[in-house]
This record gives C-alpha cells, structure tokens and sequence, in this order.
C-alpha cells in the first residue's frame, strides 16, 4: 500500500511538472506565434509595421502627387505647342524627374497603409500653393509659339514654387525620413529649375 501510494504522489509530481513545462511552451508559442503573426502581416502588408510618420507626412505626400502630375501633364503639353529648344529640354527634364518621385509618393503612402494616390488626389486644386486652375490649363493649351513658352514659364516659376513651399512645410513638420529626404530633393530641383525658368525670361 505504501508502494502504491508513493507511486502515485511520484506521478502526481511528474505529471505537474509536465503540465508547468507545457503551460511555459503555450505561453512562448503563443508569444512566438504573435511575433510570427506581425512578421506574415509586415511581409504582406508594410504598412501594418510603419510607423515613423505623422499627419503633415501623409498630407504632403497626399497633395504632391496631383501637384507633380499637373507638371508632368504641363510638361507633355511643350513638344507640341513650342519650337524653343530650350523650353523642350526643360521640360523633358522636369517629366523625366518627377515622374519618378510620383512613384516614390505612391509606394511611401501605401507603406504608410494609404490609398495609392491619383492624379486629382480629391483636392482637385484646392489647398496646394501653384496648382494651376482648370482655366489656366485650357488657356495654356489654347497657346503657342512665344506666346505659349512665356506663359508655361510663368505658369510654371508659380508652380514649383507652390511645390517648395510644400516641400518646406514637410521639413518644418513631418517626421518621416524618407518624406523628409524627397522633400529636400523637390526644393534643390525645383529652386535651380526656377532660376533658370527666369533666366529664360529674360531672354524673352
């Protein structure tokens, strides 16, 4: 009967510790199985794991994206309604660089876990510095020769200003380091295409 009963408490005891041990293996699954969880999510959906970004980064992104389209749209318009050499290689530069960061714009808002942009952002014009209105675009079409280069080049200087003040209130707000880097870029670019823009006035 002793036998018996020292078997029992022995099993007791082990079966215990077995349930302890298992108790401590869920526990480190589960844990593991939620680090697990968050690493599939990350993989297939960035956006779920960022976080280095506030409001005034996802604003700016938001309203450049239509802001950069405009120029491109702007830019495309050159080959056909002007001669100026100059003018058609400003503007194949200005298509050819952001065209690019609208691509930029796009993949960081989705990282961010935002809608892809499109052109008209829902804005349509409203709240971004140098957009052009729906008059202005269709006056600008309705131009050519020296006529059509002076008002792109105006139209234009407005336009990338509009951008920089933008750019500058990212810098003075945002977060993002990578929002923050397209934003240095857009003012280094687009300040030396205004000096330029207005050098070609000039010689208008």
């Amino acid at each position: 009967m002793f036998i018996t009963r020292t078997r029992i408490a022995v099993a007791t005891v082990a079966a215990g510790a077995l349930l302890f041990a298992a108790g401590c293996g869920d526990d480190s699954d589960s844990t593991s199985g939620t680090d697990h969880g968050t690493s599939s999510t990350t993989a297939g959906a960035t956006s779920a794991a960022r976080t280095d970004f506030d409001n005034a980064d996802v604003t700016f992104l938001q309203m450049m994206y239509p802001h950069h389209a405009q120029a491109v749209e702007m830019a495309k318009l050159v080959p056909s309604h002007s001669q100026n050499p100059q003018l058609l290689a400003l503007a194949a530069e200005v298509e050819k660089a952001q065209a690019p960061e609208m691509e930029q714009i796009s993949s960081l808002l989705q990282s961010f876990g935002k809608p892809a942009p499109t052109a008209g952002g829902g804005h349509e014009g409203h709240g971004m510095p140098g957009m052009m209105s729906a008059e202005q675009m269709s006056a600008l079409q309705a131009a050519s020769g020296a006529e059509f280069d002076r008002m792109w080049l105006e139209m234009m200087i407005q336009h990338h200003a509009g951008a920089i003040d933008m750019a500058e209130t990212e810098l003075a707000d945002g977060v993002n380091p990578d929002t923050q880097a397209l934003a240095r870029s857009v003012i280094a670019a687009q300040e030396a295409e205004i000096a330029t823009m207005r050098t070609m006035l000039g010689q208008n």
